[in-house]
């Protein structure tokens, strides 16, 4: 009781006899004995959407801001504090706040009087507190579909709060942030706080949300650091004298949804952000020799060179490398397509000039945002406001420790790694188990900064090419850890992947701005998408995850050349690279994949959108085609978002969609290409489509509108041809595609007919 003076010792003093005199419920096990709890109902009023209930000494506000969303707000010493969301400071500089959204409208909850507790019901939910200790249990609207119930209400022992809730027989839970290793938490204890265990079982990033399949989500609205044990009973506790949480009901993406909606959603990147990074330091290395800043640029030339994309660099590192001659090192990596990013590990005194001089691209440290909380969530906010402050680009900023809010300014990356297989294994379900928290953008270094080889480089190379973002640090590394620094194969191999990624940037920039709009990244757990499906609930599919609707993605992740336990849910899902159809629910073994081979399967009804093979930045590439990659074994949609990819236009409405759909037809397959609907700077007047479609080889004419396409049977004839269609031997069960230039507000339907 050391925190505690003066008239609030004497109500706790007063509380505990109450406690003692009713004793706690043999379900709230877990919780320390000398735990206090609200005692029984003495007031109730309701005031529009607030209801104030006062129980013993406690104070207790219910505020309902949607049908879904509801907060509990508890002052076990009847004052009301929220130290997550502080006024301006002096200046009058906004805080750093988890909150961000104040303009509810607020609804009024429908309420009845039930005897042994008040009823609170909206559209969505209904909220019992019972009255003879005061407790509380969520309902579906109905009243009568349990969510959860708390044994008894929240308690508070001198050191932590905790609630303690019931716990479904199946039910399941995901979110507190990036907790490495992890993606799955029933029958687990999670700390939720500051870590700087960079390895398996630590918690960077970490967030005080968590999301069940009973259909709610939590925001524990604190600073304080907490432990969340989904045990029976579930125990959540923060080291706070207060209970301050946001409920939001429905499934788990719709609760993702509204979370982000009241913490930030998400930043919408620059295009670049999307294309690999290469951070190094070049002056006053202590790894390296004495360089220059300007000596990046010759790093520049040689991917260029060697025609291996690249969208920014990193020039040094903040620990005693400091930079020279930036003005010139950002005009040389302009001219080569690339943006100048800066690390910092002791704050942003020179953010100004630095962005001013061409820098785009910030990563902060452990350093000066080590402690975390409202330190890292200031740091963070800061150095994306400031780019976009001094600039006309949009913040993109890297940060190791963050908190509930930090997705609206940051890439949240997992720490300092080494190289080598078991990285690997634990960072698969890392970053999956994230997007569980509405961190749309999660990664680590490619292949650690420490460590590593030319095997783990590839394998860790290939399942990253499908995470948003990536970066390869080699400031901290005597390898060098650069795609050509192992020679061949693995030159080759690795230039593949660069590649791929590159291409791929259609698809993922429009995942970034659904997580923009929704909170939902594009790197998630299986459960996510197939909640229903036990085998996604925990280790049946711990080592894999989606990337978008499409790409199922199964990392190898020891020294193998087959992988086991490749778990490919409901659906019908085609092997990327041999064309083999699959249909889920269904668990592959012995899966043969060599070194340069990832376990692959895209799922039916997917229309992948693509740069043209080629491509090595979004600058250069070409504006005026299309790639489309239709996977017709069910019927699907995919619907293309672009805008400018740098500024800030997009906010004001300045963007393109653009939809694509598969139907399976009594003939064959009809793939409609539909109009490019808004307007951005740069956007092509018209352009070309070339379809890759997985038809099994069964098409025996197509038709674009009313035009019959001509079939020619070689390359090397349908290479010099405009349009027209062609089948390659070597790539069995695939037909390739040219249509003639489509204006952008025009639309058509290619028809592929078969004859059996």
């Amino acid at each position: 009781m050391g925190l505690l003076r003066g008239p609030h010792r004497h109500r706790l003093f007063v509380a505990l006899l109450v406690v003692a005199a009713l004793g706690l419920p043999a379900a709230a096990r877990g919780v320390p004995p000398t735990a206090v709890g609200p005692g029984p109902v003495t007031g109730f009023t309701v005031r529009g959407n607030t209801v104030d209930l006062v129980a013993l000494t406690s104070r207790v506000q219910l505020v309902f801001y949607t049908d879904d969303v509801f907060r509990i707000w508890m002052a076990p010493d009847g004052a009301f504090t929220d130290p997550a969301n502080a006024p301006p400071d002096r200046e009058g500089a906004p805080s750093a706040d988890v909150v961000v959204k104040h303009d509810y409208p607020g609804v009024s909850p429908r309420v009845t009087d039930a005897g042994a507790y008040y009823l609170l019901q909206t559209r969505s939910l209904a909220l019992r507190a019972y009255k003879a200790r005061l407790r509380f249990a969520l309902y579906q609207s109905d009243d009568s579909s349990l969510i959860w119930e708390e044994a008894v209400g929240p308690t508070w022992d001198g050191t932590r709060t905790t609630q303690v809730l019931s716990r479904g027989a199946k039910e399941q839970f995901f979110g507190g942030g990036m907790q490495n290793g992890r993606f799955s938490h029933r029958e687990q204890t999670i700390k939720v706080a500051v870590s700087y265990d960079w390895g398996d079982g630590g918690s960077p990033n970490s967030v005080p949300f968590y999301v069940s399949t009973a259909g709610y989500g939590v925001l524990r609205n604190t600073l304080a650091p907490g432990s969340y044990s989904f045990g029976t009973p579930v125990l959540t506790s923060h080291e706070e004298h207060r209970f301050d949480a946001y409920y939001f009901v429905g499934d788990m993406k719709h609760v993702i949804d509204r979370y982000t909606e009241l913490t930030g959603r998400p930043f919408m990147p620059p295009i670049y952000g999307l294309e690999m990074g290469d951070a190094d330091c070049y002056l006053h290395s202590p790894r390296h020799g004495e360089l220059h800043t300007t000596d990046a640029l010759a790093v520049a030339d040689d991917y260029r060179r060697r025609q291996i994309p690249l969208g920014w660099m990193l020039v040094n590192d903040g620990y005693s490398c400091g930079y020279d001659d930036l003005d010139q090192v950002a005009a040389g990596l302009d001219a080569r397509n690339m943006q100048l990013g800066l690390w910092t590990s002791t704050g942003l005194g020179s953010q100004r000039a630095e962005v001013q001089a061409g820098v785009r691209v910030r990563k902060l440290d452990i350093g000066w945002v080590g402690p975390g909380y409202r330190a890292a969530l200031s740091a963070c906010d800061d150095a994306y406001r400031g780019m976009e402050r001094d600039s006309d680009s949009r913040g993109f900023v890297w940060l190791p420790e963050g908190w509930a809010g930090s997705q609206r300014c940051g890439v949240h990356w997992s720490g300092d790694q080494a190289g080598g297989w078991e990285s690997i294994h634990w960072q698969i379900p890392t970053y999956a188990g994230s997007t569980m928290s509405g961190q749309a953008y999660t990664t680590s270094d490619l292949d650690g900064i420490f460590k590593g080889s030319a095997q783990t480089y590839l394998r860790d190379l290939e399942w990253k090419t499908f995470l948003p973002t990536g970066m390869a640090m080699n400031g901290w590394s005597d390898r060098h850890k650069r795609p050509w620094r192992d020679g061949e194969p693995f030159t080759s191999a690795n230039r593949r992947w660069f590649q791929l990624r590159e291409r791929l940037l259609p698809y993922q920039y429009t995942y970034a701005a659904r997580a923009h709009r929704d909170g939902v990244g594009a790197v998630r757990p299986l459960v996510l998408d197939y909640p229903d499906d036990p085998k996604t609930w925990g280790d049946g599919a711990k080592y894999e995850f989606l990337s978008g609707d499409a790409f199922l993605v199964a990392p190898v992740f020891t020294d193998t050349t087959v992988r086991d336990g490749i778990h490919l849910p409901a659906g019908t899902w085609t092997d990327y690279w041999s064309g083999q159809a699959y249909v889920g629910p269904i668990t592959l073994n012995d899966y043969p994949a060599p070194p340069d081979k990832l376990p692959l399967f895209v799922k039916g009804g997917s229309i992948i959108p693509m740069w043209p093979e080629g491509t090595l930045s979004w600058r250069t590439r070409d504006r005026s085609e299309l790639d489309l990659d239709v996977y017709p074994r069910d019927d699907g949609t995919f619907t293309l978002y672009e805008d400018d990819g740098v500024s800030r236009a997009y906010a004001r409405g300045d963007y393109a969609e653009q939809t694509f759909t598969t139907t399976r037809t009594r003939s064959g397959i009809a793939v409609a290409l539909g109009p490019n609907v808004g307007t951005y700077a740069g956007k092509a007047d018209r352009r070309r489509y070339r379809l890759t479609v997985h038809d099994l080889g069964l098409t025996t004419q197509v038709t674009a509108g009313d035009t019959v396409l001509p079939r020619y049977d070689n390359a090397a004839d349908y290479a010099a041809a405009a349009t027209g269609w062609y089948r390659d031997p070597a790539r069995a069960g695939i037909t390739d595609v040219k249509l003639p230039p489509l204006a952008a507000a025009a639309s058509t339907t290619v028809r592929f007919t078969n004859d059996q």
